[in-house]
């Protein structure tokens, strides 16, 4: 397996551990945080004790993730998977932005939604090139990854939740996302190490 392809492989999984401990761990030591009536962001807003954990822990995701987007880059089958790494680094960038830009500031709103729009885009992307090159079970599940982020937001929208909070649907959406990233991190270099 080339050195890309294991520090890639790597990064895939550092990156989501890395932004669940900030997240459950921010959510654990918060004891007025509510998943259903909070945001996730509650969590990284100035002056809360546990800031420095959500913010951080989201922006090192972010810089943990580099090295995955740049192994999916290096080893691009077609154009659209060039572009699935494209958006991934714009996602990511995202991410680190909701980390900089906490709960209250001009730009959040922008970033955190651009992060879940980027995420989903990503995913249709990366399963849609999947597909193309014959691999049509990976591709078809990243897709509809995408489509359930889509659709858990829809049900939000229409009144399904228990609460008047983001916290729960946005924690399913970073949750699908991170599954797509272990998943396809995985995958990494498994044509290389298949050919040796």
């Amino acid at each position: 397996m080339r050195r890309l392809d294991r520090v890639g492989r790597a990064s895939a999984s550092l990156a989501p551990a890395v932004a669940v401990v900030a997240i459950l761990g921010a959510a654990l030591v918060a004891p007025e945080f509510s998943w259903t009536d909070g945001a996730l962001s509650d969590l990284g807003a100035p002056g809360t004790p546990t800031a420095w954990l959500f913010n951080g822990g989201l922006v090192l995701a972010a810089l943990l993730g580099v090295p995955f987007a740049t192994a999916l880059a290096a080893g691009a089958r077609t154009r659209l998977d060039g572009l699935a790494a494209a958006s991934l680094v714009v996602t990511l960038a995202l991410l680190a932005g909701v980390g900089l830009f906490p709960s209250g500031h001009p730009l959040h709103l922008p970033v955190a939604v651009g992060f879940y729009l980027g995420a989903t885009l990503a995913l249709w992307i990366d399963g849609t090139s999947s597909v193309v090159v014959g691999e049509p079970r990976f591709g078809l599940g990243t897709i509809w990854l995408a489509n359930l982020h889509v659709l858990q937001w829809l049900a939000w929208a229409v009144g399904l939740r228990a609460g008047s909070g983001l916290a729960v649907p946005e924690a399913i959406g970073a949750a699908l996302f991170a599954a797509w990233v272990l998943a396809r991190g995985r995958r990494m270099g498994l044509a290389t190490t298949a050919a040796l």
